[in-house]
């Protein structure tokens, strides 16, 4: 692998699981990546990311200094923490420098195995860094103690497995794309297409900064935004040989066989989240911008509300998607990593109408007005939230949350008589 050929051009297309649509070209010289749309695509008109990859034609390119270069939208398809750090330990087995492989090498891995709808094609054969896809059966412990030890710097002989298991999931905890069947007592390696009475799923585990009831945790607060109204995809707690289980959720960029477009806002609006400047009024403005639906700009309002209400303060701006379909409908996708968190210096990654230390409610209503949500629905969404809130210790409890951490999150959870 050490003489490989570095890819310098990507063919780009769009696959809602029908047919696959030519979006465009991705090429490289000298180290800058430029993109070109298919003049069939801009006819289609369907915009993949309106803010920043306009339909037209003609080469387009960007500041290098964000993203590698890559446009917002095929930088979403990348993994970042966790699989970066998978892809990148497993390049240094094979004698390759990470800082000799490029953004379009790393899309060449990505191949059709993405997240959403996009798919990548090199210009040549098969990309170095093959995804293996096997339909056998995973074991949760197994997996988790493999991830451990790519943690703790101790093995590489696992590297290949969890670069199978891991696509194109972000994040900094190490994931797995996992195929469930409806009993969820049956567990395959989920990357690619799955065999009949198998979803889709997504499973987290430990790093070394997480609690071992870190899953415990997630999945309550999962509980409690359902509570609370917020769009949530089905999710479950996996057993586990140490600790109360291993989060997972459902991946809501596949129903059946339809593949849904996914873009963060992070690529939407080259917003980089490693340092924040998000706010929550930027983000309900872009919302109702993309999907022109009131109600959308208020399941934003209410997720805004539940991250603030609930101390998760990692709420940056890859924590926000939309989901486009094939008609070119946009809506706010439902939420994910939700947990107890804390941000940049202790602050929220995404502020509330410039107030990232102590956000309040007072906060959320002003924002509430400045993006012309009604104030008494405001007030609603504000209660039902704080009413859900109300089951965390009940909940936490009976589901493996240690003492501790109940009374430290209880602690932190802004309810109505405070």
């Amino acid at each position: 692998m050490s003489t490989r050929k570095t890819t310098n051009e990507i063919k780009v297309s769009l696959d809602f699981g029908t047919k696959r649509i030519a979006i465009g070209r991705l090429a490289m010289r000298e180290r800058k990546v430029y993109f070109e749309y298919e003049r069939s695509f801009i006819e289609l008109n369907l915009e993949i990311s309106p803010i920043k990859l306009p339909l037209q034609p003609g080469l387009q390119s960007f500041d290098n200094t964000l993203f590698e270069g890559l446009p917002g939208v095929f930088n979403d398809s990348l993994p970042d923490g966790w699989g970066r750090l998978l892809f990148d330990r497993f390049a240094r087995t094979q004698g390759i420098l990470p800082a000799d492989i490029t953004p379009l090498d790393r899309l060449a891995n990505i191949g059709t195995h993405g997240l959403g709808a996009l798919a990548y094609q090199s210009n040549f054969g098969e990309p170095d860094f093959g995804l293996v896809e096997q339909h056998e059966s995973i074991n949760l412990d197994k997996i988790s103690a493999e991830a451990q030890k790519v943690l703790d710097g101790k093995s590489s002989d696992v590297l290949e497995n969890l670069i199978a298991l891991n696509g194109s999931s972000a994040g900094a905890r190490p994931k797995a794309l996992i195929g469930v069947n409806q009993k969820r007592d049956h567990i395959i390696n989920g990357v690619s297409t799955l065999p009949e009475g198998y979803e889709p799923w997504i499973v987290k585990f430990s790093n070394t900064q997480d609690g071992i009831d870190a899953g415990a945790i997630e999945y309550v607060y999962a509980l409690l935004a359902k509570g609370a109204g917020i769009d949530m995809p089905d999710v479950h707690l996996f057993s586990a040989e140490k600790g109360p289980g291993y989060f997972a959720i459902k991946r809501f960029d596949r129903v059946a066989s339809k593949r849904y477009h996914m873009h963060t806002a992070c690529g939407l609006l080259h917003s980089d989240f490693r340092t924040p400047s998000l706010d929550y009024e930027d983000l309900l403005t872009l919302t109702g911008m993309l999907t022109r639906d009131v109600r959308e700009v208020e399941k934003a309002f209410r997720l805004a509300a539940f991250n603030v209400l609930t101390h998760n303060r990692d709420d940056h701006s890859k924590n926000f998607s939309f989901l486009m379909d094939e008609d070119s409908h946009w809506k706010l996708s439902p939420a994910y990593d939700l947990t107890f968190s804390s941000g940049p210096s202790g602050e929220q990654s995404t502020t509330v109408m410039g107030e990232g230390r102590n956000p309040s409610v007072e906060h959320l209503l002003k924002l509430a007005k400045e993006t012309n949500i009604k104030k008494q629905k405001a007030e609603d969404i504000l209660d039902e939230i704080q009413s859900s809130l109300e089951h965390w210790t009940e909940l936490a409890k009976r589901y493996g949350v240690n003492n501790a951490n109940i009374k430290l999150i209880q602690s932190k959870l802004k309810l109505k008589n405070r």
